[in-house]
């Protein structure tokens, strides 16, 4: 057993053992406050901290599944074992339909879309005669378990923190997953995930209602704890309140969530106490502090407090390091390969305006099954974007890209991934925060379905481990099995462009596409690289490449073809090429 698994044992051991000890009921109530916050907390981790999406709006949804269980509780002596799911399912239907409406926004406007549907939720329980409007619905009957009362804080302990260290639980083993990769893409790898075969937009909606379903578990337990529900637990104050809770501790790490949720319950309890006594006066000063304080972390530990407490953990516990146990591993399943020489790729008279600019003017050409073809030219040639208008990245102006036959032309990069087409990046696309072999294996997300219920549930190791398997296949094949276990972002350029191109294959394409792949390796390193895209010729893959190391293009292509000013010059064999007066006028400003 891990040595941090038996640490959350013995934690959890000694969280269960609190309310048998002579514990004072006042911290027993903290604690489980504390619980409940800490689950709310722990869908905004997954919102905010690894999606990237700011919410405001939580306290809303925790107000859903209190005043559901409430309603239903109080009118209909319904079991609030029943009326969980009930909860759930509206809060699902209206994530759905908020999400529909604001996660395909970007920027500022997504968080003042969440202030927006905050307060109309807000004020649709306040104003409402069946909830009770401002009063709230009251004498909310306590939970039961086999019989047993749990009306007291000690007992309703145990329901409170089961419910948050296992929701905990289930987002650590998300997060490691397929699932959870893809999740994490959503924060500055959009572009990258898509070109992966990655929803990116059905993803924002799972983690948006993930989030949402954390909260209305909250709000349920929230209720039967209170006994009573009305409005001003789900402000706009205190959904903001929750995002300052993930913030302080940690918004992208799970044991952040605890760590903020603990820290405000209790300095907040203490401030209502000290503040009105030390200045004489009745005031929500504690919100004053909390401003402050959240100014200082945000400008000098952005990461929150848990990343700082996790330092000072790794001094006494070993490092973490994945468990290498996919050798057995069944291979993942592969596309069917394209015959000899069968036509892979057409590009016909493609063309793109940005406004009155025309950036790539009818360019056309083939690609054959094992052929590696090199798009050349001076900067500003529309080379990268061409690149992207065949891998789909950018839409057509006019033209046509057939792919194995299809016509690709208005299909997007997932779609097209799908297909068998897979790319590198102009600027390496990565996410830094995750291990080589993690990045490596977001490339086998096509080839593998394992979804969110498998992951959390720890369901999907069988499939996790054929993954591992094929990623560190791919980072053999191109030399950087030591690194496997390294974080992406202290990769130096040329290795991260490496690590690309192991991602890419990962897809198991029949196109590969790399966009300048040689770019800051050294010359070892390109010879090692050449070598691998010859053996992948040889294997019957066809690449295209842009690339500004002429030697480099010269000694591995078999075609390429010349760009300028949007349009093609010339195609031909490298030989061909190097001789053209065409090409050196471009090159040079001049024939000769």
């Amino acid at each position: 057993m891990a040595a941090r698994t038996r640490w959350f044992l013995f934690f959890a051991a000694l969280l269960a053992l609190l309310p048998v000890l002579p514990v004072p009921e006042f911290w027993i109530t903290q604690l489980n406050y504390i619980g409940l916050y800490a689950t709310v907390s722990l869908g905004l981790v997954l919102l905010t901290g690894v999606a990237g999406l700011t919410s405001f709006g939580q306290a809303a949804f925790v107000g859903v599944g209190a005043y559901t269980a409430a309603f239903l509780s109080v009118n209909y002596a319904i079991s609030p074992w029943l009326t969980v799911f009930i909860g759930l399912a509206i809060t699902v239907v209206v994530a759905l339909i908020l999400a529909a409406v604001t996660l395909r926004m970007s920027g500022h406007y997504l968080p003042l879309a969440t202030i927006a549907w905050a307060l109309s939720l807000y004020y649709t329980m306040s104003n409402m005669d069946w909830l009770g409007k401002y009063d709230g619905i009251l004498g909310v009957p306590a939970m039961t378990l086999f019989g047993m009362s749990l009306a007291s804080g000690r007992s309703y302990f145990y329901v409170i923190w089961v419910v948050a260290l296992l929701a905990a639980v289930g987002v650590v083993h998300l997060l490691d997953s397929r699932t959870g990769r893809a999740i994490r893409a959503l924060k500055g790898g959009v572009t990258m995930a898509e070109a992966m075969g990655i929803s990116t937009y059905r993803y924002k909606v799972l983690v948006f209602v993930l989030a949402a379903m954390l909260a209305s578990i909250s709000g349920w337990l929230f209720a039967h704890f209170q006994r009573t529900v009305n409005p001003s637990p789900f402000a706009l104050g205190k959904g903001i309140e929750y995002l300052f809770m993930a913030v302080l501790g940690g918004v992208g790490n799970v044991w952040g969530a605890f760590t903020g949720a603990a820290l405000v319950k209790i300095v907040e309890e203490q401030l209502q106490d000290w503040l009105p006594r030390l200045l004489g006066s009745s005031g929500n000063y504690e919100t004053i502090v909390f401003g402050v304080v959240l100014v200082i972390v945000l400008k000098y530990a952005p990461e929150g407090l848990w990343p700082h407490l996790e330092k000072l953990f790794d001094r006494f516990l070993p490092s973490r390091q994945r468990v290498c146990d996919w050798a057995d591993a069944a291979p993942l399943p592969e596309r069917s390969k394209p015959a000899a020489g069968e036509l892979l790729l057409d590009v016909d008279k493609v063309r793109k305006q940005f406004g009155g600019l025309v950036a790539v003017n009818d360019v056309s050409f083939q690609i054959r099954t094992g052929d590696i073809v090199g798009l050349i030219g001076p900067n500003g040639a529309g080379k990268s974007t061409t690149f992207n208008l065949v891998s789909g990245v950018l839409s057509k102006t006019s033209g046509q890209v057939r792919f194995r036959g299809e016509d690709v032309s208005a299909l997007s990069s997932r779609e097209i991934a799908r297909r068998g087409m897979s790319r590198t990046f102009q600027h390496v696309k990565m996410l830094p925060d995750m291990t080589v072999l993690e990045n490596v294996a977001l490339g086998g997300y096509l080839r593998s379905t394992s979804g969110t219920a498998k992951a959390m549930l720890r369901l999907d190791r069988a499939e996790e481990r054929q993954l591992f398997r094929e990623a560190e296949r791919q980072l053999v094949r191109i030399g950087m099995q030591d690194q496997m276990h390294e974080l992406a972002g202290n990769l130096a350029l040329g290795p991260a462009r490496m690590m690309e191109i192991a991602r890419a294959l990962c897809t198991d394409p029949a196109l590969l596409l790399l966009d300048e792949p040689a770019a800051g390796l050294r010359h070892k390193e390109k010879q090692a690289l050449a070598t691998v895209l010859r053996q992948l010729k040889g294997e019957g893959m066809s690449l295209l490449l842009v690339e500004h190391d002429m030697d480099f293009v010269m000694n591995l292509t078999d075609r390429i073809v010349v760009m300028e000013f949007g349009t093609k010059l010339i195609e031909g064999t490298p030989a061909e090429v190097q001789a053209s007066p065409v090409v050196r006028a471009a090159y040079l400003g001049t024939e000769h």
